[in-house]
Parts: structure tokens; sequence; C-alpha cells
């Protein structure tokens, strides 16, 4: 996508191509935040309203979105209610399907890609904000917000110019995407769609998963979905790494301040 900026062109051609870079990334941002804002935890009533309004509502229906009744129709605060519970039942209830990658690759928590992805945050600068309920660093909304604050870093280096940070970025988004996103969002959007009994999870999966394809086509990656939207995942056997030369002493760093910065999410603080 951003191999345009480099190719030796007449002048006006190459900034028509880089306003169409621009545009593609806003696009992409949008959606990465707006599916992050869905699926990070419970929506509050003041992004269920600016859902709800009808620019809002227009732009989701163009993009073949089809809410029901059950979205459309009550009071914001009684469908912020009433989504609390499916969100609950679905996604933090014993017995749910907990959006998040070490949950749905390896049926445990805070394994590999959660080490990982942590990793990941903290080389590139980013931690993850205060929320409402403790969230890992692999979940879902997590991760759709980082890749979103990536786009962002790219879209001002391109308006800057800068078409090397651009590229940069993008090499940072698809290896995000290989490693962990195109493993498990695709067939857990499908799982979704399946168990949701509210239009707004449905559509909101359903969303997520042909977005997902559009992302794998467009950075022209070739990646198995792993997930294969299981109601059930096996656990794996856990792995430990262990060096029995290596003295024990619990002084490494681990608390918040030693993190660089904060993740720009929706709903971060």
């Amino acid at each position: 996508m951003l191999q345009a900026l480099a190719i030796e062109t007449p002048a006006a051609t190459v900034a028509i191509a880089a306003d169409d870079v621009r545009e593609t990334l806003t696009y992409r941002i949008a959606l990465y935040r707006l599916l992050s804002g869905a699926f990070l935890e419970e929506p509050s009533v003041e992004f269920l309203a600016a859902l709800r309004g009808a620019e809002s509502l227009q732009a989701l229906a163009e993009a073949g979105l089809a809410f029901d009744d059950d979205f459309l129709d009550p009071a914001t605060a009684v469908l912020a209610d009433k989504l609390a519970i499916e969100y609950t039942t679905m996604f933090a209830s014993s017995g749910g399907f907990p959006p998040i990658e070490s949950a749905r690759l390896t049926g445990r928590l805070k394994q590999e890609p959660y080490f990982a992805v942590t990793q990941t945050y903290q080389r590139c600068g980013f931690a993850v904000g205060k929320l409402k309920f403790f969230v890992f660093e692999d979940q879902l909304g997590v991760q759709l917000a980082f890749i979103a604050a990536l786009l962002e870093r790219c879209a001002a280096a391109l308006d800057r110019g800068d078409g090397e940070a651009c590229r940069q970025l993008e090499k940072e988004v698809k290896r995000f995407w290989t490693q962990h996103l195109g493993k498990w969002v695709r067939g857990y959007a499908r799982l979704v769609q399946k168990a949701a009994e509210h239009s707004f999870y449905r559509e909101m999966a359903r969303l997520l998963e042909s977005f997902a394809e559009e992302e794998v086509a467009l950075l022209a990656l070739r990646i198995a979905d792993e997930d294969q939207a299981r109601t059930v995942v096996p656990k794996r056997e856990i792995q430990v790494e262990f060096n029995p030369d290596e003295p024990v002493c619990g002084a490494c760093p681990t608390s918040p301040q030693s993190v660089l910065a904060r993740l720009e999410g929706p709903h971060a603080a």
C-alpha cells in the first residue's frame, strides 16, 4: 500500500497516491478503533450513543451491518445494561469464551502470546491504560487498539512526508498480524456470531471477520486460522524455560512504572 510513495512518477501522480493512502489509513484506523471499543470492555452509554447516531448508523449500514430492533429501539441506558449482561455472559464468565489470544490458542491465560505482545508493546513504547476492569495485554480490544495507534503514527509520518517511517510502521503492523491477530480473530469472530443473542455483538463480530479478511489481503499475508471457531479449546501443556544456574531473587522490575508509555486506546484513561 505504502509503496506508491516510492514510485518515480510525476509529482501530481505521487500526490494523488499519497491522498489515497491517507484516506485508506483513516478508514482503517476508524474500524480498528470501533472494533476495539466493541470488544475491549462493556460498551459505555457514550459509546453506544455515538454509534446510534444517524451518520454512524448509515455508515455501518453501508458497510453491510444490519442491527435488529434490540439495538435500535431501547433507550441508550437500557441498551447499555443489556449489553453489559451479554458481554459478561460471553466474554467474562465461567463457560464463556474470553477474547484473549492465550485462551483461544492454548486454553490457558498468560501464556506465550501474552508475554510476546507485552514485549512488543514495550518495544514500541506502548502500555495498557487504566480501564474499568483488569484486562490482559493479549485481549482482542487491546490488540486492535495497538494497531490503530501504530497506524495513527503512520498517518502522522505520511503528513510530514516521511514515507520511510510509514513503511517501517506498516512492517510492524504486518508482523503483529502474522504473529498474533491473524492466528485467531477470524475464527473467533465466527464463534461470536454463532453464540451472540444480541444483534450488536453478532454484527460487530461479522464486521470483525470481514475486516480481518480485508486486512490480511491488504497486507498480502498468508496466515492459517488456528482458532477455528472452537467452542472448547484444549489446554496445552505448560512449557517453561528455566535456567537452573540463574539465581532467583525476585528483583526484576515488573511494576507499571517500568512501562514506557500508555496505549492510547478508545477507553484508556
